[in-house]
């Protein structure tokens, strides 16, 4: 019965793609001063100066792609966020790991860990532009500290979580402890890392566009800012949604990656017809 009621693949990607379209033609009807009578704003053209106009946002979008303007600016973001996604990553596995095997230091770093964890990371950005510049290394490390802690304590939960059962039944095996961390531990981490891939590539772009925008020379939060700063509002939404849909590509890179490498754990459902 549940099966039926699952949209087939094809149609569910027609139906996103009209509801997409949907939008825009009501986005485009509301900012139109010849369509509507006013009904919120006392005068219809500030809707068109506060919320923009399709039309021209995808025209300014086309303007970019077309001219090759935007092709810098997206090349340095996506530096900047890949760079912020890997360090991130890479620490967060490795302290994760480490911590988790080392209860005593754990025991002792928790408090430290927590009141870094609760800090507003953002605030940070200031401080990493004095440090590093404006370069793409300030908007690395925002992206870094973004990143380090979804997948920290993704990887610590996921090492706890190893069952008592199967460390025994490896012990017993005569499984030294770097066979223990190859093959016990290292998988059942990577089941939680790549359950927080998603949120962290997300926060790596965050990461870079937020520091571009508080202090750059290039990228797509670099021109938000510009045209922020002359009230060019179809500008600032072209941006969105050239920013938008690059981070829905880094996403769905992330999930054919995560599909490649984690082929071995059991689809939803499996275990329960086994």
């Amino acid at each position: 019965m549940w099966n039926r009621l699952r949209p087939n693949r094809r149609n569910l990607i027609v139906w996103q793609w009209m509801l997409l379209i949907a939008c825009f033609v009501l986005w485009y009807v509301l900012t139109s001063p010849t369509l509507l009578p006013p009904f919120y704003f006392d005068d219809a053209n500030k809707a068109a100066f506060f919320f923009g106009e399709p039309q021209k946002v995808l025209m300014r979008i086309w303007e970019w792609f077309s001219g090759g303007e935007i092709y810098l600016h997206l090349w340095v973001t996506l530096i900047e966020t890949v760079l912020a996604f890997v360090i991130g990553t890479v620490l967060g596995l490795a302290v994760g790991l480490w911590l988790a095997l080392a209860p005593m230091t754990s025991a002792l770093l928790d408090p430290y860990i927590k009141a870094a964890n609760s800090m507003p990371r953002v605030i940070l950005a200031p401080i990493f532009a004095v440090w590093f510049g404006l370069g793409i290394w300030s908007k690395v490390a925002l992206g870094v500290t973004l990143v380090f802690f979804i997948v920290f304590f993704n990887v610590y939960q996921g090492v706890k979580e190893v069952s008592p059962v199967v460390l025994a039944n490896a012990r017993m095996l005569g499984a030294n402890r770097k066979q223990l961390l190859r093959h016990v531990y290292l998988p059942s981490a990577t089941s939680w890392v790549f359950s927080s891939l998603h949120t962290s590539v997300g926060l790596a772009f965050v990461g870079s566009v937020v520091g571009e925008y508080l202090g750059s020379v290039r990228g797509v939060g670099y021109l938000i800012l510009q045209a922020e700063g002359t009230f060019d509002i179809n500008t600032v939404f072209a941006g969105i949604l050239v920013l938008t849909a690059f981070a829905l590509v880094l996403d769905g890179l992330v999930a054919v990656l995560e599909h490649r490498l984690m082929k071995w754990q059991p689809k939803s459902g499996e275990t329960e017809k086994l």
